[in-house]
Formats: C-alpha cells, sequence, structure tokens
C-alpha cells in the first residue's frame, strides 16, 4: 500500500494525516465528518469559534461545497491552485462546526502534487490547517508539526510563507501572505 492508499484509509476512518502543501504541512481530517473534525480542534488546542479551512483538489470540488459567483470564478481561477485560500459561502452539506457560525469556508486547492493526489483519491474536501498547536510557529519542517496525527506525510522542508486569505464576498485580504501584492492588484481591478 503506497502513501497515499495509507492517507485515503486514515482519511476514511477519521484519522488525522499530516501532509505537505505548497506552503506548510496541513492537518487533514474529512472535512464531512464531525467526528474527524473534532479531533483537528482537539489536535490542535483550537477554539471552536475560530473556522477551520478546508483543501479540495479542483475547481469542480470547490463549487460543489461551497456558493461561488462569477466574479469569484474569476479570481479563483486567476489564482488556484495557489497558496491562496479563498473566504466563499459555504453550502449546508459541510458541517457548522468547520465555518465557526459564520456561513462562510475558507477553501485552498494546493499547487502540491501529493496533497491533491490525496484529496483526488479520497474524493472529497479534507481539512486545511496547519499541522501546529495553535499559534505555535507555522510548521515548515518534520520536526514542527507538533500535533497527535495517525499518519504523516514526509515532503522535507517547505516554502514555509501561509497561504494569503482572501474574503471574496468582500473582496479583501484577511491575512496577507503569498502573492499578496498580485491578489491585492487583482482585487483593485475588479
Amino acid at each position: 500500500m503506497d502513501i497515499i492508499e495509507r492517507a485515503v484509509s486514515v482519511l476514511m476512518h477519521d484519522g488525522l494525516v499530516v501532509y505537505p502543501t505548497d506552503t506548510l504541512y496541513g492537518l487533514g481530517a474529512d472535512a464531512f465528518s464531525d467526528e474527524a473534525i473534532e479531533k483537528v480542534y482537539a489536535a490542535k488546542k483550537r477554539d471552536f469559534s475560530k473556522p477551520i479551512s478546508i483543501a479540495v483538489c479542483d475547481v469542480e470540488m470547490l463549487a460543489a461545497v461551497s456558493h461561488v459567483d462569477s466574479t469569484m470564478e474569476e479570481f479563483i481561477e486567476r489564482f488556484l491552485p495557489g497558496a491562496v485560500t479563498v473566504v466563499v459561502p459555504a453550502r449546508t452539506m459541510l458541517p457548522g462546526i468547520l465555518t465557526g457560525g459564520t456561513g462562510m469556508i475558507g477553501i485552498r486547492i494546493p499547487a502540491h502534487e501529493l496533497a491533491l493526489q490525496v484529496i483526488e483519491r479520497f474524493d472529497a474536501p479534507i481539512t486545511a490547517t496547519s499541522a501546529n498547536l495553535s499559534g505555535a510557529k507555522d510548521p515548515q519542517t518534520p520536526e514542527e508539526c507538533t500535533v497527535p496525527r495517525d499518519l504523516f506525510i514526509d515532503g522535507g522542508r517547505l516554502p514555509g510563507t501561509p497561504s494569503t486569505v482572501v474574503d471574496l464576498v468582500r473582496k479583501e485580504i484577511v491575512r496577507r501572505g503569498a502573492e499578496a501584492d498580485a491578489i491585492e492588484a487583482f482585487l483593485r481591478s475588479c
């Protein structure tokens, strides 16, 4: 069984997988399972009022779990896959716990082959929060991944710059990270 198959098996059983992305190490769990999501909050010691982003493998999966209009689609086609998390209205199929009660969901399409393979084979979104305790240093190396997990996928040293978080409803940057200047210029042109 290869590492991708092992990751899918762990996810199918509500387990936690640490996986590499194009930015940092992520903590992945089944984004449709309340039990798995609660494990993510516990592993990170994260407050339940704080939302958790998810990762999808393509624009079709993104559209299946969120409501996006044509302006949002244009942004998504320009910047994803990549080091960007878009905040968009969530569909009701997603557990409310992920949105922190906001009705909005942060979604990434990571530009990292291993992450995309896991999500594609799992055939559903996974959580995309960083693999560290809340408030701790962003995990750029395997040693910095301090959360409990059932499986670790080693991607070596990662770039380490967090994704830029963009609220596509308000058309504003929530957190500056990778590609922030290009994103700002695009938002101004809309």
